[in-house]
This record gives structure tokens, sequence and C-alpha cells, in this order.
């Protein structure tokens, strides 16, 4: 090479790509290695690029343009550079270069041989600084005027199909803003119904380097929610240049208006797929309320814009509808998307009435789902107040379907779906989906209903026949808590008594009948009843247990817990027999608490076994507690460990009964119980001038 070549003060400066070039504004640096890894050329740019001027890096090993390599790493990156450009013709790479000042900084590589008129081969490097490749890369002046003016959608994405770039035109395909999709992953903005197979489609271009033309692929975008789409989309797999990484390339055209038939098979398995998650998602309970809640939020905002439900409050479950009658309806659920005045709209009134000849009557006449435009006419045929009409006016409701909530041959009530202009208006198919949803809702609220009915009927018998105030005589206090079960549990049997008898005692009585509904809330009646009565007749506790253990069987009673207390003031000493019931606990003025009474017989209806009585000291002044296992088992419990839990409630202080029993229902019982609970705390006195007993508590003598 001439040594005018060399470089030096009259160096035209660095060499710069040619005009109009991706690379126009990236400083290249040319430098050239001979067989002996030498420096043997170094050409403008360099100079700028590593900071050795010519005269002082000709001839030197190449290696003073790198870092020193790792001990045992094999030959310098020098080296390595020059063997692969000339085993492979042309090598690119990026590798850390070294600067004259000892700074390290990030370089990209092109290396190739080139061979001379003497034959002599001489390996020529082409530099440039990392940080200027990537700048240019993520810049390039032709991508981008493509995305700006391309029509068809162009996407880049992430190794996890995460939106890296993409062109206004797919923004605009998809209604949303473009900067709103970056980050996001594309399965959130392209929604399918095909089980998946678009993403996994996608993941094998990025994770196997399939190339995807030209498929069809059947969507929604959160932007155009009402609007059923079908693109023909092609992807690519896009492979790292350098550091950068990889992803994947894609191009989509919407073809919607050629593809009718994908569109409706799109539309007709979306329906299907909300058919299925309504059936799995309505009627998870027998409460009223709550199923029709459920049906409103499985079709809001997926069906519809807004959504109430009505059952009309019928005069007479058999009376024939009269459509010269108003109709009045109670709404039991509501929703909506949209803002206000149409929040109001749907939730502002409970109780509605629609006037004769309304829309609702001509739904009701012919027992089938209609649809009508919201407008003048419908408002002021369906709404009776004016500034109700006005709201419904004003709403953004552009079209409601209503349909009959009938089961059973009954109308039970009414489902309004309303759609605002920023959905299509509903079409035969909606009308279809909307009667099927209508039929499986209206079978669950029946359902819910007769339950609830029976249930009620349940409740009050048991209330009933439970005392309302028990009064225990002039030595024992009581307090006294009866919680049913959750709406969503039957009644069951529990019950208490306390039974005032002569001499100032005081049997105190605590009962559960297995089973629920009204059947155990009969038993629990008689057994109350026939309990009561023995009472009053019977003086040993195991006497009356055995009796009562007859009667359960005569009447088919088949297994009760039952626990009879009977205290004597005079004494301070309780009898005590027990049918297969948790033992009561006693509390002592100093905290202490105690279990009596655990000696277990059968439950009551079993038969064929003999009932013992025990006989204990109650200490002036303590407290007694008697329970069902309701307070004290929980599933996945032990029952010993809620009695221990009831143990420690006691040893707090108390203060009035009233405030104990609240306090420790409020501890110990869950937000939804799922079983009847009783509660009964009785405070001992004694009889004036009697003689305290000598046991402490724990003496007992038993009989049979």
């Amino acid at each position: 090479m001439p040594a005018d070549r060399l470089g030096g003060v009259d160096d035209p400066g660095p060499i710069r790509s040619e005009p109009g070039s991706l690379l126009e504004h990236v400083v290249v640096a040319v430098f050239g290695i001979d067989d002996e890894d030498r420096v043997c050329y170094w050409g403008p740019g360099a100079q700028n690029l590593f900071g050795h001027e010519a005269g002082s890096v000709l001839t030197r090993p190449a290696a003073v343009l790198f870092p020193e390599p790792a001990p045992g790493e094999g030959p310098g990156t020098a080296a390595h550079l020059a063997e692969r450009a000339r085993a492979l013709g042309y090598w690119r790479v990026r590798l850390p270069a070294l600067h004259r000042d000892g700074s390290v900084f990030d370089c990209g590589f092109r290396v190739f041989p080139m061979t001379g008129a003497s034959g002599a081969s001489v390996v020529i490097g082409l530099a440039s600084r990392g940080d200027e490749l990537d700048r240019v890369k993520t810049n390039l002046s032709f991508l981008d005027s493509l995305f700006e003016t391309c029509p068809i959608g162009l996407v880049m994405l992430d190794e996890e199909l995460r939106y890296v770039h993409l062109n206004q035109a797919l923004a605009d395909m998809d209604g949303i803003p473009l900067d709103a999709h970056l980050g996001r992953r594309m399965a959130d903005v392209m929604i399918t119904s095909d089980g998946g197979e678009y993403q996994r489609m996608l993941r094998s271009v990025a994770q196997e380097g399939r190339t995807v033309v030209g498929t069809l692929v059947g969507l929604r975008t959160p932007g155009h929610p009402d609007r059923d789409q079908v693109r023909s989309v092609s992807f690519f797999p896009l492979t790292g240049a350098g550091d950068t990484r990889r992803g994947v390339g894609g191009l989509l055209l919407d073809v919607t208006d050629r593809e009718q038939a994908i569109l409706e098979a799109t539309a007709a398995r979306q329906r299907l797929a909300l058919l299925d998650r309504a059936a799995a998602g309505i009627g998870t309970t027998l409460d009223l309320n709550t199923t029709a809640r459920e049906l409103v939020g499985a079709v809001v905002p997926e069906f519809c814009d807004a959504s109430v439900v009505e059952l009309v409050e019928w005069m007479d479950e058999n009376e024939a509808f009269d459509p010269a009658l108003p109709v009045t309806t109670r709404r039991i659920a509501s929703g909506t998307t949209l803002p206000e005045p149409a929040v109001e709209l749907v939730s502002g009134l409970e109780e509605v009435t629609y006037p004769p000849g309304s829309n609702i009557h001509q739904m009701l006449s012919t027992g089938r789902p209609v649809c009508f435009t919201v407008d003048e006419d419908f408002a002021t045929r369906t709404v009776v107040h004016q500034e109700r009409a006005q709201l419904l006016l004003e709403s953004g409701l552009t079209c409601i379907l209503m349909a009959p909530l009938i089961a059973r041959g009954t109308v039970q009530g009414i489902a309004m779906f309303g759609r605002s202009a920023a959905r299509p208006a509903y079409a035969e198919e909606d009308l279809g989906l909307a009667g099927e949803l209508a039929s499986r809702a209206a079978l669950c609220l029946d359902n819910a209903r007769l339950y609830g009915r029976v249930r009620d009927i349940a409740l009050t018998l048991q209330r009933a026949l439970l005392p309302s105030a028990p009064a225990a005589g002039p030595y024992v206090d009581i307090s006294h808590r009866y919680l049913p079960g959750s709406r969503g549990t039957e009644v069951g049997g529990d019950w208490y008594d306390a039974i005032t008898l002569s001499d100032d005692r005081v049997a105190l009585v605590v009962g559960d009948v297995m089973g629920h509904g009204v059947p155990a809330a009969a038993a629990m009646g008689r057994l109350r009843i026939t309990a009561k009565t023995l009472a009053r007749h019977t003086a040993e506790p195991a006497a009356l247990l055995q009796e009562l253990d007859a009667c359960a069987q005569e009447a088919g009673i088949e297994w009760a817990t039952f626990l009879y207390l009977l205290y004597d003031p005079h004494t301070g000493r309780a009898r005590i027999a027990n049918a297969g019931h948790p033992p009561p606990l006693v509390r002592h003025r100093d905290g202490t608490v105690h279990a009596i009474g655990d000696v277990l017989g059968v439950p009551l209806g079993v038969g064929g076994v003999p009932y013992r009585a025990i006989e204990v000291e109650i200490p002036e002044g303590a407290t007694v507690a008697l329970y069902t296992d309701g307070l004290v088992e929980a599933r996945g419990q032990d029952i010993d460990t809620g009695i221990d839990a009831l143990r420690d409630q006691l040893r707090a202080p108390l203060g009035s009964l009233e405030e104990g029993a609240d306090r420790i229902l409020a501890n110990l019982l869950p937000d939804a119980a799922t079983d009847d609970t009783v509660l009964v705390l009785a405070r001992v006195s004694a009889v004036p001038g009697r003689t305290p007993g000598t046991g402490t508590g724990s003496r007992r003598r038993a009989s049979s």
C-alpha cells in the first residue's frame, strides 16, 4: 500500500457511508492485519475510534486493539478475528475493543481477507462503535417510512409475543391507540375463540422459526368488542443481529367482508361459549337474588351494555295474565357498563309498574323474546313516569331485548338486555340466545324461590317452637342465642329450653335433631314439648332420658342429641344426663373453665342402651355454657379444637351475660355459618343461708 495512505495530518477524516444509506451517520474505521497478525494498514477513522495515531500502531501486533485475554483462553482476540476471516471469507461479530486511553467499549467488526497483486493476503477489518450501530438499527428510516405508509397492518413482537412496534393501520384495525399496544401481549388485543390455536401458532413461529403465510383468523378486539373480524395473517421469525433480541414479524390484512362464513362461525362459537359459561355460573346457590345477579354478570358486558332481572308480583300465581291490567315487578338485579344516567336507570328503582299495552305486556302475551328500538314511542308505552322515560332516552341505550323468565309453566319474571350505539342491533340469533339464557335462569330462579319458601316455613316453624324468653327463676340468670344457618343451608333441628320446677329447681335443656328442613324442625318441636312435660313429672334425669328415647323411637326420630341439666339452688348441685351431646362448660368466678357431664350416652332414637346421670357441684356465681355443635364444629376441624376455642372465650371476663353471648358468637362463628347454632349462658346463685357444699366441681355421683 502506498505510504501516502498511512494517515496523518492530511487525512480527509473518518470515512462515512454514502449519503442516503442506512449507515450514513455511522463512523467506519478501516484497518488491516497481515499474516503475522500485525497492523499493516491504518485507514481514516481508525485513529478516531481506537485513539492510536498511524505511526504508533503500524507494524505492532493487532492485539493492542483488544483487551488482554484471561489466562488459559487460548489465542488472543486479534488472532481469532483474523483466523475466522480467512476461514469463513467474511465474519461479522460484536466484541469488546480497547481504546488507547485504556477504556473498553463495545464494537462491531466485519472482517474479510484480501489478496494483493504480489499474492500477499491481508485481513481487512471494518469497525464501528456498537452504540452507533444500535442507534441506526432502531431508527431505520426505511422501516419507519414503511410502518407509516403501508396500508397493511405491520407488527413486531418480542419472544414473549408482546408488541414492540406496529403501524397505524394495525392500530386502526384494533380500535386501540398505537401506544396502548406497546408492552401488551397480542393475546390481550386479538381475542379469539379457537381454543388457543392462534396463540400456539404464534409460539411456533417464535420458538421453532416456522413461517406462517395467509392464515385466516376470526377475532374480536377490546377496541371493537361488538365487531367480529376475519384477518389474513402472515408471520415470520426475526433473527437476532448482534445482541438484538429475537422475535416475530407479521403482516395482517382485514378480510372480514370476504370471509362472512368464518365470521358467522366465530359468532356462533362465541354464543355457545357464553351459553356454556352462563350454564356453569348461574344457579350456584339456592338464593334468589344471587341467582339473578349471576345472570346479569354473565351477560354484561359480553352480550350487552346493561341488564336487569325483575320478578313479577302476581296476586295469585294461578291467575291468568290479563293484558288490560298493569304489571308490577320487583327488580332484584341490575348492571351496566354505561355511565350516568344509565346507572340510575337500571338501579334507581326496586318496584316497577308497567302500564297496560306496554311492550312488557306484548312480550308476556307471546311468551317469547322480543326486541325494541329505544325511541320516544317505546319510552312512552313502557315507562309510567315521564322523568324515568327521559332517563331511558338519555341513557345511551338504542335497543332493548326482553325475554320472559318462564319455569314449570309459570312466568317468574323478566330479563332485559340493552345495547348502546357502539354495538350492532340484535340479530335473530341473539333473540334465540337470550331465550335460552332466560330459560336456564328461570329454572334456577324457580328452584331458589321454592327452596326459599320451604326454608321460610321451616324457619317459622322452628322459631315458633323455640322459647321466646325462657324464665329460669330467681336463682339462675339466662342469656340465650339461636342463629339459623346461612341462606345456602336448610334449617336444622337445634333447640333449647329453661324449665322452672318446684323447690326453685331449674332444668336447662339443649338438643339437636339430625337432618334439616321441616322434618327436623317438627321433630325438634316434639322432643322439646315432650321433654318439658316429662321434666315436671320425672325427678331423675336418667329416667327422663329413658322416657324421651322411647318417645323418639315411637315418633320415628332416629337420631337426636340431648343434654339435661337439673340445678338445685338449695344445695348448689346439679344432676346431668347426656344423650350424645357436647358437654357443658362451667366458668368459675376466678376465670377457670372446665367441662362437666362428659359421661356420654347414645343419642335419642337409637334405643337399647340405658342412660346414666351424674351429680356435680356448681359454685356460687359460676356460669354454665350449653351449646350445639354448630358453635364448635367446622369442616376440616376436630370438634375438640372448637370446644377448646369456646373454653378460651369463656376464660375472658364475660361482663353481662348478653354481652358475653354476643362476643362469643362474633369470635367463633364464620361470616357465613353452615349450621344452626345455639348458645345458652346460665349464671347460678345460691339460696340465701344455704350451707355450701364440700365438692370442688370435680366430685360426681352417678346413677342409672
